[in-house]
């Protein structure tokens, strides 16, 4: 169901000021006496691409850091290989942890990102798919044609006629009850030759249907005849230019990005690899299926994306790693002091920063490496503490993971009030 805008929570919040950055684009170019959807597209693809420029240099700097703390990691997962038990797998995941803040960075940022532009994504999508529903002005001659035939004799049957004389899913059958705006949904997708057989099944709107369409078959024009409100389909045309140019810069924009190192492992870098061939198959397989106008908005992002990755390789490839983990080093011990969480942090619930606690019984940070089997356990004894503060512990009430956990917390207590090495 489309109806115009998206009211979809997130997502159709930032469409809206998309949209209304499309429409501002579309009245500059139109102040200029240029009114082109293909146009405005390009230019909006521009400008989301430089507002989320921010994140891809996050992005960027994240793996660089990761080349080199990915050795370190590499080492402490082959220390604890095949260690499956809840005490060996907390513990690596402190010392990995440590890796992380060893460099000022955290284990979510390679991610944190993605899970950003993601939204802003799905809202351009929504935006460009529905462009009369973001642009007024564009929107003004889909409703000049609708006020011009709704009411009419047969109206929704000889509608629903050039409907299905198009062929395709994104145009879906109208009823009685339909709103203005859901026709509109559906004519955004007509073609010049579904124009002329809506003119030919409303003769007394003919004139009001040429007028009005011919705007918009003029505004939908892009270049050697292209329309964007057109699908490519599996026939050979001249549309099959958009998918293929999609898939050509999608996998030149792949190959410039930072492979994974050596370190990284075999899975990693087959992954990387994977994706570089697939995500250009994608690209042409969706822009097949898909209105030329998504087509457009891919190519000009993978072409924004090639030329920004080349610059930030080049600038990355002379930046001194040294001062890199300084400043960010220095960056993390700032917000540590100021008490403010990260971004990171209030996603992610600072889980990690608070100590648990299991049917009233508080487990210190010297036991943090336990939580987990602690939790596990269904410990009922309340007078469970940490033996440095001089409380007992009832050891019979503990359950047997519980009894576990203890007796090799006490291990290395001993080992350690010994000089021993944990």
């Amino acid at each position: 169901m489309l109806l115009t805008q998206s009211t979809a929570p997130i997502i159709g919040w930032i469409a809206t000021l998309l949209g209304y950055v499309m429409d501002l684009i579309f009245r500059a170019l139109s102040s200029v006496g240029i009114e082109n959807i293909g146009l405005c597209i390009i230019f909006f693809t521009i400008f989301v691409r430089l507002l989320l420029l921010p994140l891809m240099v996050s992005q960027q700097k994240f793996q660089k850091l990761n080349a080199v703390m990915q050795p370190e990691i590499n080492k402490i997962q082959k220390k604890y290989r095949g260690k499956k038990d809840a005490v060996s797998m907390q513990k690596q995941n402190d010392e990995i942890k440590a890796v992380y803040e060893k460099y000022g960075t955290n284990t979510t940022a390679g991610c944190l990102q993605m899970f950003i532009q993601l939204p802003i994504m799905f809202a351009l999508y929504q935006v460009i798919r529905k462009i009369p529903a973001y642009i007024p002005e564009v929107k003004a001659h889909y409703i000049a044609i609708v006020n011009s035939i709704s009411g009419m004799d047969g109206f929704v049957a000889k509608l629903n006629k050039v409907i299905e004389g198009l062929g395709t899913n994104y145009v879906r059958s109208i009823e009685a009850s339909s709103k203005v705006d859901y026709i509109i949904d559906q004519m955004n997708y007509f073609t010049k030759d579904a124009w002329g057989a809506l003119a030919d099944a409303f003769p007394s709107a003919s004139s009001v249907i040429a007028k009005e369409s011919g705007h918009i078959i003029d505004m939908n024009n892009f270049v050697a005849g292209i329309n964007i409100s057109q699908t490519p389909g599996f026939h050979p045309s001249i549309y099959w230019i958009i998918p293929i140019l999609a898939g050509l810069f999608q996998f030149l924009s792949a190959k410039t990005m930072p492979q994974p190192s050596q370190n990284a492992g075999d899975s990693t870098a087959s992954m990387t690899k994977s994706m570089t061939t697939i995500m250009p198959l994608m690209s042409v397989y969706f822009c097949l299926i898909m209105p030329v106008g998504i087509g457009i908005y891919w190519i000009t992002s993978a072409v924004l994306q090639l030329i920004q990755q080349l610059v930030l390789n080049k600038y990355f490839d002379r930046v001194d790693m040294d001062k890199l983990v300084e400043k960010n080093l220095e960056k993390a011990a700032k917000k540590k002091a100021s008490g403010k969480k990260s971004l990171t942090e209030r996603l992610t619930g600072a889980m990690g920063n608070k100590e648990p606690e299991d049917d009233g019984v508080r487990i210190t940070s010297e036991y943090s490496q336990y939580r987990t089997i602690r939790g596990n356990a269904a410990i009922k004894a309340k007078t469970y503490r940490n033996p440095n503060e001089g409380k007992q512990i009832n050891y019979e009430n503990l359950g047997e993971i519980g009894k576990a956990a203890y007796s090799v917390q006490e291990l290395d207590r001993k080992s350690n009030s010994k000089g021993g090495k944990q």
